[in-house]
């Protein structure tokens, strides 16, 4: 478990919780824009090949988690999967967090079979589990390109929708937002969530290596994070309710 606290980090993951757990390295999702994975290729912990071949962290799946002060966000690096190893492993590890009574915020780009196992088994921890779906568009062929290996938007929003009517604590991440226009997103998903929708922009889009039949979709990504098309987007949203405007953009604007 990371031990920092809120005070001394607060972009990033520290906008959501005060310490991260994860299970495995790699992440099945594979997304494009993945800082995990990116670091992980920096620092030759991974490729592009292997990113997506998920390995349980034993160590960590078998560790004893104390209560701590604070949110505990699970997972942060990798997704929690529908293979047996990666799925049990994930579970093991939320039930110690819950059962030694910690705040726990499950963030993942949802797959409904999962979630359909955690909202039964978890049911009498609702007051201590709160979760956080990523959905960042609501066009297939998008989710397709940007996060291959992850569930398409119809999913996504069962699980929202299913995990809502449980009566659980939800919110949403469109981070990074991959429609250039997020806020009929933001209509579709607000009915179910109880807590907040964040919005951010895709932190880092390389200009160099990409494939030409790739272009159009890494052109439309900075197309998105254009200062004044972030400001329409601000002015549109600002008042509505359970927004949260990530600092990848309230950087961006000087807010």
């Amino acid at each position: 478990m990371n031990m920092k606290g809120r005070k001394e980090i607060t972009a990033g993951t520290k906008e959501w919780a005060d310490y991260n757990v994860n299970c495995a390295k790699g992440c099945l999702n594979n997304c494009r824009y993945c800082y995990a994975k990116n670091m992980a290729k920096r620092f030759g912990r991974a490729t592009e090949r292997t990113w997506k071949n998920m390995e349980v962290r034993q160590s960590a799946v078998a560790k004893t988690y104390h209560r701590v002060s604070g949110r505990v966000m699970f997972p942060s690096s990798h997704d929690i999967i529908d293979t047996p190893d990666v799925e049990f492993a994930c579970f093991r590890v939320l039930t110690k967090l819950l059962e030694s009574e910690n705040e726990v915020l499950v963030t993942t780009k949802p797959r409904l079979s999962v979630v359909q196992k955690m909202v039964r088994q978890f049911s009498s921890y609702r007051n201590k589990l709160q979760f956080r779906f990523t959905i960042t568009s609501r066009n297939d062929p998008l989710l397709k390109f940007w996060e291959p290996n992850a569930p398409l938007f119809k999913e996504r929003m069962a699980c929202l929708q299913m995990a809502f009517a449980k009566e659980y604590k939800t919110s949403v991440s469109i981070e990074p937002f991959l429609d250039h226009d997020p806020e009929t997103l933001v209509e579709l998903v607000a009915p179910y969530s109880t807590e907040s929708i964040w919005i951010g922009i895709m932190n880092y889009i390389p200009r160099r290596g990409i494939p030409r039949s790739h272009t159009t979709f890494y052109e439309a990504a900075r197309r998105n994070c254009e200062r004044q098309h972030l400001m329409k987007i601000y002015e549109n949203l600002k008042d509505f309710p359970k927004i949260r405007f990530k600092d990848s953009i309230r950087f961006r604007l000087n807010l």
